[in-house]
């Protein structure tokens, strides 16, 4: 009888996934909108409706988890953590899942998870203006060839992360990061692993920026790792009751020492330094996933 009612559970699920998404999304797109109108000065001021509005179209989809799977949650560490501070988050990159996840155990812990996207996401219909309406920073990416044709692309992406840092640093934000880049699979781990068994290769360069920028209003680094039982699910899966276990570390970090205002494209020195210290994290990240996949 399980099996039979999985998938009737499973669309209903994401049909009331969409129905919150639709409703939350408007409530504040009409918000963004009322920002919009206002003097400049003012519009700072609906910046917290927004983010409590996105908080609370989180906690509907976290019970509607809650309600339609058997998931077990097991969350190490995160003590000390801040609703109204500033931190700069690092994971690594298993499975869409992986933000309804981290969204679900750190919803009105810290501030609202912002991520560095991809500009074709803005037209996501509902989420993309919806991001848009976060201060969410959209990027270009291009390709080798667009850059060979036209080289002065190649600052763009650090310029939007310049002016969306700087717009961080006037509110509690938690700025989110995958340092892989990608979503882990079996192919690209064996292709480009650099060693890690469980990992892809941190990719330092965005995080050395976003440090750079604001170190020195960072309130700490949140350091998660994330495992699933069985495998690498999908969102599917999630909802059709297939994830056995979610499985998240975290730990809060000091922001090293010198790293604050630091140029890791100009500095040589400086950039060792930092990828000597993420290769650190993720070697100790792999050793964790590691002895979680022996248990």
């Amino acid at each position: 009888m399980a099996d039979l009612l999985r998938w009737p559970k499973a669309l209903l699920a994401f049909a009331l996934v969409g129905l919150n998404t639709a409703v939350h999304g408007t409530v504040l797109l009409a918000v963004a909108l009322l920002k919009l109108l206002l003097p400049a000065g003012w519009r700072q001021r609906p910046n917290r409706w927004l983010a409590a509005i996105a908080e609370q179209w989180i906690g509907v989809n976290s019970a509607l988890i809650d309600l339609f799977t058997h998931t077990c949650f097991i969350v190490e560490g995160g003590e000390g953590l801040r609703a109204d501070g500033r931190y700069l988050v690092l994971a690594n990159h298993r499975s869409w899942v992986d933000i309804p996840v981290l969204q679900k155990v750190l919803n009105r812990r810290i501030p609202l998870l912002r991520f560095f996207l991809k500009r074709s996401l803005i037209w996501v219909p509902v989420l993309g203006l919806c991001w848009w309406a976060l201060d969410f920073p959209f990027m270009r990416r291009y390709t080798p060839q667009q850059l060979a044709r036209r080289p002065e692309l190649a600052g763009r992406d650090l310029e939007e992360t310049r002016k969306a840092c700087a717009r961080f640093r006037q509110l509690p934000v938690s700025v989110m990061n995958f340092v892989e880049g990608t979503r882990f699979t079996a192919a690209k781990q064996e292709a480009g692993g650099a060693g890690y068994r469980h990992l892809l290769r941190p990719k330092a360069g965005g995080v050395a920026f976003v440090m750079g920028a604001m170190g020195d209003v960072l309130d700490a680094v949140l350091d998660v790792t994330l495992h699933y039982e069985p495998g690498t699910p999908s969102l599917i899966d999630l909802f059709t009751d297939r994830v056995r276990t979610v499985r998240l570390h975290m730990r809060l970090l000091p922001v090293p020492e010198g790293f604050a205002g630091a140029d890791y494209a100009g500095d040589p020195q400086f950039r060792q330094r930092f990828q000597d210290w993420v290769n650190a994290l993720w070697a100790e990240k792999d050793a964790r996933l590691a002895s979680w996949s022996a248990d």
